[in-house]
């Protein structure tokens, strides 16, 4: 599988609601960090991840991260 596309080197920092959500695996989404279905073909797959209340998030968007869908600074070695 081919390495992810960089969307951007810095979380995505949001208040979310309690919820599901499909966080972008791939980098192509143009709605970053979730999901537009940009990924078909490419062998990458977005993430689901449930959010049980109202939660500040930081969101990974340089696809790099070893704690996905959120940040662990990993963007930083790129």
């Amino acid at each position: 599988m081919p390495d992810p596309t960089i969307a951007a080197k810095f979380p995505a920092v949001q208040e979310l609601d309690a919820g599901t959500y499909h966080w972008c695996a791939c980098g192509k989404s143009s709605k970053q960090p979730f999901c537009d279905g940009s990924h078909k073909g490419s062998g990458f797959t977005p993430l689901a991840f449930t959010l049980d209340a109202k939660k500040k998030t930081a969101l990974c968007q340089c696809k790099h991260t070893k704690n996905p869908p959120f940040c662990d600074g990993s963007h930083k070695a790129l």
